[in-house]
């Protein structure tokens, strides 16, 4: 049982209180005791409440310095749409981006061929030419050759040095040139060794680095007469490394450089309907008398034929396409012939998948039609029976066919990441789908179609072009954002100069006027809502 004045502090806390703070108040003696006996403990905390506070207050200053004081960074203004246009031109399908002033949007090159002064156009020079991705200003523009048989760009250069990273060129008659990337300065040219009747084969291959200078050396393959070459270049200089080297069979344009699971670098080329071979340590053996660092496989030494070269052939008809899976170390590879294609495994070279039989038209493109998933779209069959496989990469399964006429000689498709891990695709087709009166009248126009998984039987009809398309490609020009497409229209006669036009739209803002068209039975989504869907869709960068 409780006593009285507990039961009476319990009830009436304050006046408890009260009578505790009159006691000591009366007894003075005993308050200076309390105060001498208090703990250290509550200086402390005292202490850290001024820390604290102080603290929040440095917080505050530095938040507010930063918000208020200090600019922020200019953000470059990215025109939605742009257009360059050069008369009495030609112009080349080579399209490349890049950084190049440094403004975090990927800007532009490309080759084109004007009319001199004299209105000699024969001898007039190809002129590469960089222009700004945000409004189409020229950052720089340099001749480079009479004409140009290969390009590449983003090569990198040792470390040091003036140039990060340039673009190398082989020009005709016989030029061999290295540009810096971001300014178009001349960093080297040279002679080439090559034969005049020689025909340089695509593409330009990058090889480690041989000779020590801290840049990937260069090998360009040649044929004559039924003969391929390798002549091998310093990435740094552009000097010859040794001789030239025959591969021992003939062969054509679409070179691979393949790295063995075991770290052997093999190049891997169609001739006729198999798959030829070659190791970079043999080709090296030949020009320079060493085995130099590279190695060779036992396993693919056995595959080669010692005296064809040619391995075993899982295509049916001639092989057009020989290309490597992203994303993968010992990457696999997709071999594309004229009536099948398959992927092989990037050791074995066993097929992952039976074969599929298809009259591929254009070279595939791969992207995500499900989350995560990679996939291959192939273009099958030609004119108004072209059909858009897509694929799975893992196991060769048709995840979706569209039917998209297409007409002939039109650009390759093209696909860009979205943020919900699939891959908005770009394909071009007739303008009016299941007409043919734009052939039967000689009015063919081009037009732009885009697809998203999400949407399986809708297709959207972005632009629509008249004019004939050298080269196109879909770009992400700033890091998860503003995806745009660029084009390349020019004469189709290389000999006969005409208007040349370089276009860049952003895709966003051509789907508010775009064309939904519907592959099947109508959904419950009206075109208007389709639409919102397409603007709604967000681009991430690739990992």
């Amino acid at each position: 049982m409780l006593d009285h004045k507990d039961l009476e502090a319990e009830i009436h806390p304050l006046k408890n209180e009260e009578r505790k703070s009159q006691e000591n108040l009366g007894n003075p003696s005993k308050n200076e005791d309390n105060v001498k006996s208090a703990p250290p403990q509550s200086r402390l905390s005292r202490c850290r409440a001024a820390a604290f506070f102080l603290s929040l207050f440095l917080c505050l200053f530095v938040v507010f310095v930063v918000s208020f004081v200090i600019p922020c960074p200019d953000r470059p203004a990215s025109q939605r749409m742009w257009r360059i246009d050069y008369s009495a031109a030609v112009i080349y399908d080579f399209l490349a981006v890049d950084d190049i002033n440094g403004d975090r949007i990927q800007d532009v090159l490309f080759l084109y061929k004007n009319t001199n002064s004299s209105n000699n156009f024969s001898r007039s020079c190809v002129d590469e030419a960089a222009v700004s991705g945000a409004n189409g200003s020229t950052l720089w523009e340099r001749p480079v050759a009479q004409d140009v048989a290969l390009v590449e760009c983003a090569v990198p250069q040792p470390r040091g040095s003036e140039a990060p990273s340039a673009c190398i060129l082989v020009g005709r008659p016989s030029s061999f040139i290295a540009v810096n990337l971001f300014t178009g300065e001349t960093l080297w040219n040279h002679s080439s060794s090559f034969s005049g009747n020689a025909s340089i084969l695509s593409p330009l291959l990058q090889v480690p680095d041989v000779d020590g200078d801290g840049a990937p050396d260069l090998l360009v393959l040649t044929q004559e007469r039924e003969e391929v070459s390798g002549h091998l270049y310093s990435g740094s200089t552009g000097h010859q490394i040794g001789l030239r080297g025959s591969l021992g069979v003939d062969g054509e344009s679409g070179f691979l450089l393949h790295v063995t699971r075991t770290g052997a670098h093999y190049i891997l080329f169609p001739c006729a309907s198999s798959l030829c071979g070659c190791s970079v340590k043999g080709l090296y053996e030949k020009v320079t008398g060493s085995g130099g660092p590279f190695k060779s496989d036992p396993h693919w030494e056995s595959m080669l034929n010692a005296t064809t070269r040619r391995m075993l052939s899982h295509s049916s008809g001639a092989v057009r396409y020989l290309m490597h899976v992203p994303g993968n170390a010992g990457a696999d590879v997709l071999l594309v012939g004229s009536e099948a294609f398959v992927l092989l495994d990037g050791q074995e070279l066993t097929p992952r998948w039976t074969p599929k039989a298809a009259h591929v038209l254009r070279k595939p493109i791969f992207g995500r039609y499900k989350p995560d998933t990679l996939a291959v779209a192939v273009e099958n069959g030609t004119g108004t029976d072209r059909q858009i496989l897509f694929l799975d990469l893992g196991t060769g399964a048709v995840l979706c066919s569209l039917a998209l006429p297409s007409l002939p000689g039109g650009p390759l498709s093209a696909s860009l990441p979205t943020a919900d891990h699939r891959s908005a695709f770009f394909f071009w087709g007739l303008h009016e789908l299941g007409s043919t009166s734009e052939t039967e009248t000689g009015e063919a126009r081009h037009s732009l179609y885009m697809f998203h998984p999400t949407l399986p039987r809708v297709l959207l009809e972005l632009a629509n072009v008249s004019t004939h398309i050298v080269a196109f490609d879909a770009v992400l020009f700033e890091p998860s954002r503003h995806a745009a497409y660029i084009l390349l229209t020019g004469p189709a006669d290389s000999e006969a100069p005409g208007l040349v036009s370089v276009i860049k739209h952003k895709v966003r803002d051509l789907v508010p006027s775009s064309r939904v068209v519907r592959l099947g039975e109508g959904g419950p989504d009206s075109d208007q809502a389709i639409r919102d869907r397409f603007s709604r869709l967000r681009y991430q960068s690739e990992a």
